[in-house]
């Protein structure tokens, strides 16, 4: 038996679907059909050329598409590969869309796309597609394993409005220890980030507001965590970040009203609901609103 048949046995996935037909060329190709050759340094630059040509250019219905064909790839392929090949070739592909993305694109179109798509997956941090738990390099490089989430990185280039989408969707409140990203938040050093419409927006603005943000989102934040680190010697990206962390999140008791919302949406978040569950609610216009983070 070949090494492409044995990596790769086609039983039902459609051959117009992106991934398979990439997956076709690798196989195909001369110089990996001997198996000392078959490394990932052999394939992973042509799996993130492929892809890269397609993303760099995608407009909305295309990533439609891109994301549709991936999730059919995954779940319903007759692809059978070898297991070190199977994890190779779907890490990178996870890290060449989340490079695409979050580190060039930065729309939050897209974004809120990816998420909407891979919903019914974020529940399980293992699978496969559940992209917005996947790691990523910002700079690329082929490994993903060194990389970051896509909630870090947003974090760290505080991007505010798709920092604002992922926790509408309630990726902050799934997070083990949220304390981690209003750190990354406050303390990061500044880098180069996704210019928007050929302008850099301003960093420190975006700063105060994803604070602001993670303030509706969480009951507690640790002022003490973050004088800790000060004390270390790191410097804050905003001097004032104190005035946009309201003293009932971490020395008044909760407001009852914020209370109330963390309630309503950890039971949309345990059903899998955020955020359209919200807006299913018979409530009137502003207390959704102020459920979807919106005030």
């Amino acid at each position: 038996m070949s090494k492409s048949t044995k990596l790769c046995r086609k039983t039902s996935c459609p051959r117009s679907n992106i991934f398979c037909n990439l997956l076709d060329k690798i196989v195909k190709r001369p110089s990996l059909q001997f198996l000392g050759q078959w490394g990932y340094h052999c394939y992973e630059p042509r799996i993130y050329r492929s892809l890269a040509k397609i993303l760099r250019y995608v407009d909305l219905d295309g990533f439609d598409a891109l994301l549709t064909d991936y999730i059919a790839f995954v779940e319903k392929s007759g692809y059978r590969f070898e297991v070190s090949f199977n994890l190779d070739f779907t890490e990178i592909c996870v890290n060449t869309i989340l490079y695409w993305v979050f580190a060039r694109k930065g729309n939050p179109d897209f974004v809120e796309l990816l998420l909407k798509k891979t919903k019914d997956y974020v529940q399980d941090r293992s699978c496969n597609l559940a992209l917005i738990w996947r790691t990523f390099t910002p700079v690329y490089c082929p490994s993903p394993l060194s990389g970051i989430t896509p909630l870090f990185y947003v974090a760290q280039t505080r991007q505010s409005n798709i920092f604002k989408i992922l926790l509408q969707y309630g990726i902050l409140e799934r997070e083990k220890k949220p304390i981690n990203i209003v750190l990354t938040i406050v303390l990061y050093p500044s880098r180069v980030r996704v210019m928007v419409d050929r302008e850099l927006a301003d960093i420190h603005e975006d700063a105060k507001t994803c604070l602001v943000l993670c303030s509706r989102v969480l009951s507690v934040i640790s002022v003490k965590e973050i004088k800790t680190q000060l004390s270390l010697g790191r410097r804050p990206i905003i001097s004032n970040w104190f005035d946009y962390i309201p003293s009932t999140r971490y020395k008044d008791p909760c407001e009852l009203l914020h209370l109330c919302r963390l309630t309503i949406r950890n039971q949309l978040l345990t059903n899998n609901m955020l955020p359209d569950g919200i807006f299913s609610l018979l409530i009137p216009a502003r207390l959704q609103n102020y459920l979807n983070l919106e005030i």
